[in-house]
């Protein structure tokens, strides 16, 4: 499993506690031993790590969304693009080493991929707004 399947299988999971709205982490042990065959060890802890920072931070990851969303509530916003946007939010806010333009670009492609192309400018938008006005520059 490549790490653009790692993040996909975190934002199905992300959908998953969302749609049971249960976030605890035990949820996603029975998943993650289904495909331990085909996760690489790096990926296993990227996934590990990133479910446990979304999570943990979900609420502030929650408060950053509404707050770009430009008059949005969470109910509005369908549980997939919720799902894509903490993903990424996490990524940019608590992991240091995946620059910001990456952690955007996959999320524009799995709302490409799950949601509907209105979600990706909606998504892009979001993230594009977040990381320019708070001076994020994880480059390279």
């Amino acid at each position: 499993m490549n790490r653009k399947l790692a993040r996909e299988f975190c934002m199905k999971m992300m959908f998953q506690m969302s749609i049971h709205n249960n976030y605890d982490l035990n949820i996603i042990k029975g998943h993650l031993d289904e495909e331990v065959e085909v996760i690489e060890v790096q990926q296993m802890d990227y996934i590990q790590e990133l479910l446990k920072v979304v999570t943990e931070n979900r609420q502030q990851l929650d408060d950053i969304i509404v707050e770009f969303s430009k008059g949005w509530k969470l109910d509005r916003i369908a549980k997939v693009d919720l799902a894509i946007l903490r993903i990424a939010l996490g990524e940019i806010l608590f992991m240091e080493n995946i620059p910001f333009a990456v952690s955007i670009n996959e999320a524009i492609e799995l709302a490409k991929k799950y949601s509907t192309h209105e979600s990706a400018n909606f998504i892009n938008g979001i993230l594009g707004r977040y990381v320019e006005e708070k001076g994020i520059n994880k480059n390279e």
